[in-house]
């Protein structure tokens, strides 16, 4: 499974931006899908997951209320929907797909993609 994220950029603070991570191989529409991000000097974090059906989904404490994590099965492509843009959301996003398909919650993450750099300028 290949995946490709894109869609990040600099941004204001409060402003909004949705990455994209299309997914090629493998069978996309049964895996759980994950965006997870980097920040300079920091761990990486999970952000949020969405479930193969789109029926779960879950978001750290940071993001929820303000990110939306979404897929298209016939696209193979799923999406983070980021609004109301801090400072502290700069970081590199990575996507990154279950190994296992047609369950929940997610258990362990196999398949990653390179990752898209958001920056937000205050």
């Amino acid at each position: 499974v290949q995946l490709q994220a894109s869609g990040g950029g600099l941004v204001q603070a409060g402003n909004s931006l949705r990455l994209s991570c299309a997914a090629s191989g493998g069978f996309f529409a049964g895996y759980v899908m994950g965006w997870f991000r980097q920040a300079p000097g920091k761990e990486r974090e999970f952000v949020s997951a969405i479930s193969w059906n789109s029926i779960s989904r879950s978001y750290s404490d940071s993001v929820k209320g303000r990110f939306t994590i979404s897929r298209d099965n016939t696209r193979n492509t799923v999406y983070l929907q980021m609004n109301s843009l801090k400072s502290e959301d700069a970081a590199v996003y990575y996507c990154a797909a279950d190994g296992g398909t047609f369950h929940w919650p997610p258990a362990h993450y196999v398949y990653w993609g390179h990752g898209t750099l958001v920056t937000v300028s205050s």
